[in-house]
């Protein structure tokens, strides 16, 4: 029940103004051989962008996680900061771009782009947790920072930078 896994990763490109919701689309669907979502900005923020329009990008991946992990590692030179971690155990990082990743070609139409990668790490009856309504799940059970860097060092042969 110790056990640590990836549960899913998320792949994210915030557009804004400057950048074409069609691009970053079509960058993640191929990145990722699945379809992505558009994401709606939910209320006027402090940058002054009006509620309901469209900012950017997302995909969840769950069933072949590991592989794309890996492949975004790959990315990265399998090099992550310590400060990525949250006290939770979750990690997050960005590829700077995408022809980074290997199997990945440069597309003229698209341009340069990079995104984030939000990784989420589980143990073993983490469901009980989401499906109960305290919420509450033991102290021992929980995923620390140390944790989970020592899970991305011996899983993945990460490399964790301060």
């Amino acid at each position: 029940m110790k056990d640590i896994k990836v549960e899913k990763l998320v792949l994210n490109i915030g557009c804004g103004t400057k950048t074409k919701i069609e691009d970053a689309k079509a960058i993640l669907d191929t990145v990722s051989g699945k379809k992505s979502v558009i994401t709606i900005s939910k209320k006027r923020s402090t940058f002054n962008f009006p509620k309901g329009k469209p900012i950017g990008c997302k995909i969840t991946i769950r069933n072949n996680a590991d592989e794309m992990l890996k492949r975004f590692l790959e990315a990265n030179e399998n090099i992550i900061k310590k400060r990525s971690f949250d006290s939770t155990g979750n990690v997050s990082f960005g590829v700077k771009e995408y022809i980074d990743i290997p199997g990945m070609d440069y597309n003229p139409k698209i341009g340069m782009l990079g995104f984030d990668v939000c990784v989420t790490l589980e143990r073993p009856g983490y469901r009980v947790k989401r499906k109960m309504l305290s919420k509450k799940i033991g102290k021992k059970h929980v995923i620390t920072k140390e944790d989970a860097i020592e899970f991305m060092k011996n899983k993945f042969s990460v490399r964790v930078e301060e």
